[in-house]
């Protein structure tokens, strides 16, 4: 959870602070700064908060500013804000930015209402990604990626209408508690990833089947543990569906294992988008639109597929991932900084590797990037601060839980900031000659002396 005196500006500029920091980046040298989130509390400014606070920690340490020509846009698109600012980092770079550096960060709150089937997957963090010309960690194949986006009207939003009636919470912060229907957000999910990889594998060379054997491995928006798993072995079916060089033979083969109609099950996969038109209703709406792929799916659980489709494809980092809850934008960076870690430390070799990276967001729009990993990639994978980020953990019980989500004041110590930014004060003054109400003023703690 986003602790006393941190907020989604305090976690950005901490992940981007710890970012030039360990990788010994010339603030110079950056030219683009970009935020990726769906948590900002001010609609005007947004990067460009993340870079004063970086200005203040750079001076205090002796190191020059960022350059005054750096550009600071935010991306907003539910979960998939911080990929979107990294394909336009990329474009930056390739273009006008040649020769520079760019910085995106996704920096998120996910809070759900209290006893709402949301909470259990609430998180909060931020990861902040360097981009390069000559990258050290993944090359992204930005020609070759896939993209998706269709409007689904009920799916997961935040309409400002939701803070008319919020009570006052004593953090002087708003709550962004959203508006969700989960059975059908999540069919969301699987028909935008699916559309996305298709038009990812329309451009490649070879059958569209083969490339569930050949990519090494996938990393997907993570809203909770499942989803990936659900969403990437639905992306497989569709891909049955779709082929005519035997796909259809396996499908119906998985038809007649999980004792399901073939022709219904082709037609559901077949099918449009169902979530076209403005006049469905929320009960229609939110139901499951997938209900015979969903059994064959879970038979696959029984089989030898799941364990090279999922097991094997989505393993890498995974299991340090149960420790997160989502991230929203921060959520896929997070989980690909796990598996460099995990790949790190157990002395994998995954140099040439190809990997995907399958964003996603609400509302709805998804991203398919192609990479691979860099020759050198192990000495940059030594620098990521993943372990020491979730380092000596707060349990909370369940008053403390509760006070922290509602913004009361809550009965616990939290760690001594160091080298780090904290929210000093908020801003309540609305007279005639000075305002700053609602205004968040941060604050740099240089580093405790050891």
């Amino acid at each position: 959870m986003r602790g006393p005196a941190q907020s989604v500006y305090t976690m950005a500029a901490n992940a981007v602070w710890r970012l030039i920091r360990d990788y010994d980046i010339d603030p110079r040298d950056v030219g683009y700064l970009a935020l990726g989130t769906e948590s900002s509390s001010d609609n005007s400014a947004g990067a460009i908060i993340v870079k004063g606070m970086i200005n203040d920690a750079l001076v205090a340490n002796g190191k020059p500013e960022l350059a005054r020509d750096c550009e600071v846009p935010e991306f907003k698109h539910a979960c998939l804000g911080a990929m979107y600012g990294v394909k336009s980092a990329l474009r930056y770079l390739s273009s006008d930015g040649a020769g520079r550096k760019a910085i995106v960060v996704g920096a998120d709150i996910a809070e759900y209402r209290r006893g709402s089937s949301g909470e259990p997957t609430q998180g909060a963090g931020a990861v902040a990604m360097l981009l390069e010309s000559d990258p050290k960690l993944l090359t992204i194949d930005l020609a070759g990626a896939g993209s998706d986006s269709d409007y689904r009207a009920v799916d997961f939003r935040k309409p400002f209408a939701r803070f008319r009636d919020q009570p006052k919470r004593d953090d002087g912060q708003m709550q962004d508690l959203p508006v969700f229907n989960g059975r059908y957000s999540t069919s969301c999910y699987i028909d935008a990833t699916h559309h996305a990889v298709m038009n990812m594998l329309a451009k490649r060379d070879g059958a569209n089947l083969a490339y569930f054997d050949e990519v090494d491995s996938v990393f997907m928006h993570r809203p909770y543990q499942q989803m990936p798993a659900i969403g990437w072995v639905m992306t497989y079916l569709f891909a049955l569906a779709a082929d005519v060089n035997g796909g259809k033979e396996i499908l119906r083969e998985l038809s007649v294992a999980t004792g399901v109609d073939y022709d219904a099950l082709v037609a559901e996969l077949s099918a449009p988008s169902p979530f076209r038109g403005q006049g469905v209703s929320v009960s229609e709406e939110t139901s499951d639109l997938f209900p015979l792929s969903g059994q064959v799916r879970r038979h696959l659980r029984k089989t030898e597929t799941w364990a090279t489709l999922v097991e094997k494809k989505l393993g890498l980092g995974e299991n340090a991932m149960r420790d997160l809850g989502n991230l929203y934008t921060a959520a896929l960076p997070a989980w690909i900084a796990s598996g460099f870690v995990e790949a790190h430390d157990d002395d994998l070799r995954v140099a040439g590797q190809e990997w995907l990276a399958l964003g996603y967001g609400s509302g709805d729009a998804a991203e398919a990037l192609p990479m691979r990993v860099a020759d050198g990639w192990r000495e940059a994978a030594s620098r990521i601060n993943f372990t020491e980020a979730l380092a000596d953990p707060i349990d909370l019980d369940q008053h403390q839980y509760e006070a922290l989500h509602d913004g009361r004041a809550a009965t616990l110590s939290p760690p001594q900031a160091s080298d780090e930014f904290v929210v000093d004060r908020v801003g309540t003054t609305a007279g005639p000659d000075v305002a700053d109400l609602g205004i968040e003023f941060y604050r740099y703690v240089e580093a405790a002396q050891a």
